[in-house]
Protein backbone atom coordinates (compact mmCIF):
# COMPACT_ATOMS: atom_id res chain seq x y z
CA UNK A 1 0.00 0.00 0.00
CA UNK A 2 2.76 2.27 0.75
CA UNK A 3 4.72 1.50 -2.37
CA UNK A 4 2.01 2.15 -4.60
CA UNK A 5 1.13 5.32 -2.72
CA UNK A 6 4.77 6.62 -3.53
CA UNK A 7 4.87 5.47 -7.19
CA UNK A 8 1.17 7.63 -7.86
CA UNK A 9 2.15 10.48 -6.11
CA UNK A 10 5.61 10.91 -7.70
CA UNK A 11 3.66 10.73 -11.07
CA UNK A 12 2.02 13.35 -9.81
CA UNK A 13 5.28 15.33 -9.24
CA UNK A 14 7.09 14.30 -11.91
CA UNK A 15 7.48 16.04 -15.37
CA UNK A 16 7.68 12.43 -17.29
CA UNK A 17 5.23 10.12 -15.05
CA UNK A 18 5.43 7.09 -17.42
CA UNK A 19 9.03 6.39 -16.34
CA UNK A 20 8.64 6.25 -12.89
CA UNK A 21 8.71 2.84 -11.15
CA UNK A 22 9.52 1.63 -8.23
CA UNK A 23 10.99 -1.22 -6.41
CA UNK A 24 11.01 -2.78 -2.67
CA UNK A 25 13.51 -4.23 -1.03
CA UNK A 26 12.91 -6.29 2.63
CA UNK A 27 15.68 -5.54 4.93
CA UNK A 28 15.89 -7.13 9.02
CA UNK A 29 14.33 -4.05 10.32
CA UNK A 30 12.98 -1.74 7.30
CA UNK A 31 11.33 -2.07 4.14
CA UNK A 32 13.11 0.01 1.41
CA UNK A 33 11.23 1.89 -1.29
CA UNK A 34 13.36 3.01 -4.32
CA UNK A 35 11.65 5.14 -6.24
CA UNK A 36 13.23 5.07 -10.11
CA UNK A 37 12.57 8.43 -12.03
CA UNK A 38 13.92 10.20 -14.73
CA UNK A 39 17.26 12.51 -14.29
CA UNK A 40 15.59 15.99 -15.21
CA UNK A 41 12.62 14.82 -12.46
CA UNK A 42 14.74 13.29 -9.55
CA UNK A 43 15.86 17.03 -8.31
CA UNK A 44 12.17 17.69 -8.02
CA UNK A 45 10.66 14.27 -6.54
CA UNK A 46 14.26 15.27 -3.80
CA UNK A 47 12.87 18.88 -3.39
CA UNK A 48 15.21 21.71 -2.00
CA UNK A 49 16.85 21.20 0.62
CA UNK A 50 15.27 17.33 0.71
CA UNK A 51 11.49 18.70 1.40
CA UNK A 52 9.93 16.98 -0.49
CA UNK A 53 10.78 13.88 -0.06
CA UNK A 54 10.94 14.78 4.01
CA UNK A 55 6.99 15.54 3.47
CA UNK A 56 6.33 12.45 1.71
CA UNK A 57 8.13 10.79 4.66
CA UNK A 58 6.02 12.31 6.93
CA UNK A 59 2.71 11.07 5.70
CA UNK A 60 4.50 7.50 5.78
CA UNK A 61 5.24 7.97 9.17
CA UNK A 62 1.66 8.57 9.98
CA UNK A 63 1.01 5.58 8.44
CA UNK A 64 3.00 3.87 10.96
CA UNK A 65 0.34 3.72 13.25
CA UNK A 66 -1.43 1.06 11.13
CA UNK A 67 1.26 -0.67 9.90
CA UNK A 68 4.27 -0.96 12.34
CA UNK A 69 6.91 -1.50 9.89
CA UNK A 70 10.04 1.11 9.27
CA UNK A 71 10.70 2.76 5.42
CA UNK A 72 13.23 4.46 4.08
CA UNK A 73 12.79 6.14 1.04
CA UNK A 74 15.48 6.36 -2.11
CA UNK A 75 15.10 8.52 -4.96
CA UNK A 76 17.25 7.05 -7.86
CA UNK A 77 17.70 8.25 -11.73
CA UNK A 78 16.50 5.73 -13.89
CA UNK A 79 19.60 4.84 -16.39
CA UNK A 80 18.38 5.44 -20.15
Amino acid sequence: MVENFIKEYAKLIADYPQSVSTQKRVGENFTEIIVYADKADTGKLIGKDGKMINAIKTVIIGYKAKDPINYKITVKAKDA
